[in-house]
């Protein structure tokens, strides 16, 4: 059995009987939360599971720039904690129909309603960085989740990806090399240096960079 159909035969076994099952997939920018959601989503039977990406909660650039926080999109500080929450809450009502957003990387822009949950999905894989951030108010997410993953990959690897993510992008080196140095690697530190406990700790998995 490959490491990713375990993980996925422990969710299997925790969520039993449950209706609704959350699990938080966390870990640095670059640690590989998207493709690891994307695997565990083919896995699951058709139409029983969907992916929440955190992601859909940046806000436009057009706000980060009126609040100075441009040159630091991705940190804690520039997503919309309120409405991430009141999703999540939705999601653990239950409601019969809800709409996701999803972060477009090629616009760098959220689209609105870009996904819908249905009432008959049982497994929710939210993937972000900060979903075990042990500060105020990311440390109030606890509750909502039943699971928690982290993928704990070290720093060279992370800037190995990151750099490849960025040439995709169409940065340069040298643009990829600045952003990483003065955005990505200090949400990085952070994220290792402060985070919860987590049910499943994962140091090593075939991914590809996400």
């Amino acid at each position: 059995m490959s490491e990713i159909a375990t993980i996925a035969a422990s969710i299997f076994k925790r969520a039993g009987k449950s209706k609704r099952f959350i699990i938080a997939i966390a870990g640095a920018p670059g640690s590989g939360k998207s493709t690891l959601s994307h695997h565990l989503l083919d896995l699951f039977p058709e139409g029983s599971a969907a992916i929440v990406p955190m992601d859909g909660f940046h806000f436009d650039d057009v706000i980060l720039h009126k609040r100075g926080l441009r040159s630091r999109k991705g940190a804690p500080e520039t997503f919309d904690y309120a409405g991430f929450v009141s999703l999540l809450h939705r999601i653990r009502s239950q409601e019969p129909e809800i709409a996701v957003p999803v972060f477009d990387r090629s616009m760098e822009l959220s689209r609105a309603g870009a996904s819908i949950i249905d009432s008959d999905v049982k497994f929710v894989l939210v993937e972000g960085n900060y979903l075990l951030l042990d500060e105020p108010p990311w440390n109030q997410l606890g509750p909502y989740f039943d699971y928690a993953i982290y993928l704990d990959l070290p720093h060279n690897e992370l800037e190995r990806r990151l750099m490849q993510r960025w040439r995709e992008h169409g940065k340069s080196d040298q643009e990829a090399r600045d952003w990483i140095a003065s955005n990505d690697m200090p949400n990085i530190d952070r994220v290792m240096g402060k985070r919860r406990p987590a049910d499943l700790v994962v140091q090593s998995i075939a991914l590809t960079e996400a």
